[in-house]
């Protein structure tokens, strides 16, 4: 590891231990098989919900730990980055750490275990679809609530409007990091650059994957940065957009929707 890499902070990464899908396997995997594919069909995943993951990881880390590669069945191969690949190694020595530690304290407390089963359920776990880490920039208060700016990487930033009164529980200060949360049905998508609305955020990208539904579709915009959005349209709104992977798309999102949150 060169002197000038960039430090890996293992706290931003959702890579589950314990749950349905194991995060950090899948991750393992894609960098075996640099096919997103293979590695969902060898861990008896569906190839939406192997992408929902790894888009999920790469929002809420400082660099990607998956780039997309040209080619390849489903429109373009899957790899690990050098900065992914380093975050698999740190999760595995973590968790050897970890192993060691707690047969420790198992000695010292025979129902420690129980305990510990009962904080994970303490875990905040969301349903929001869009999750992104970011640090404050900016806390503007006015006469009931205040506007808070979050730097996502990549040269995006999103405004936030909550309460005084949230931005005092959470302590929200220039400086310190916090979660933009976002449901993918409150994002509004165009194609038109130039078109003038009341939405404070505007996040533009390319799409990367469109998949229609009996009623209602998803659509993934990628960012410049790597990171990306997921809005839940209507399919006539994809036909009357024209969109399809490879077009320039904006996701436009209101203040007052977006959620923050801190870790504890």
């Amino acid at each position: 590891m060169g002197a000038l890499a960039t430090p890996v902070k293992l706290a931003e990464f959702p890579i589950s231990r314990g749950r349905r899908w194991d995060h950090l396997e899948l991750l393992e995997r894609i960098d075996a098989s640099g096919s997103i594919s293979a590695a969902a069909n060898a861990m008896g995943m569906s190839y939406k919900a192997a992408w929902q993951a790894v888009e999920a990881m790469n929002n809420l880390s400082e660099q990607p730990v998956v780039a997309r590669q040209t080619g390849g069945k489903h429109g373009g191969g899957t790899t690990l980055t050098d900065y992914g690949r380093r975050v698999v190694a740190a999760y595995r020595r973590l968790e050897k750490e970890r192993e060691r530690v707690m047969s420790q304290l198992n000695r010292i407390m025979g129902d420690f275990d129980q305990y510990y089963q009962l904080i994970r359920r303490f875990d905040m776990q969301t349903s929001a679809r869009n999750q992104f880490l970011g640090k404050v920039t900016a806390v503007k208060k006015g006469a009931v609530n205040a506007e808070v700016i979050l730097d996502i990487g990549g040269g995006d930033q999103l405004a936030a409007i909550i309460t005084n009164d949230s931005v005092d529980h959470l302590a929200l200060e220039p400086g310190m990091e916090a979660y933009a949360l976002v449901k993918a049905p409150w994002v509004i998508l165009t194609t038109d650059d130039s078109l003038k609305t009341s939405a404070r955020n505007r996040l533009c990208g390319t799409v990367v994957r469109c998949q229609e539904g009996a009623v209602n579709g998803e659509v993934i915009v990628e960012l410049p940065g790597g990171k990306t959005v997921a809005a839940i349209i209507t399919n006539d709104s994809i036909e009357s957009l024209g969109l399809k992977v490879g077009v320039r798309a904006c996701a436009l999102i209101k203040a007052s929707h977006i959620i923050l949150a801190v870790a504890a």
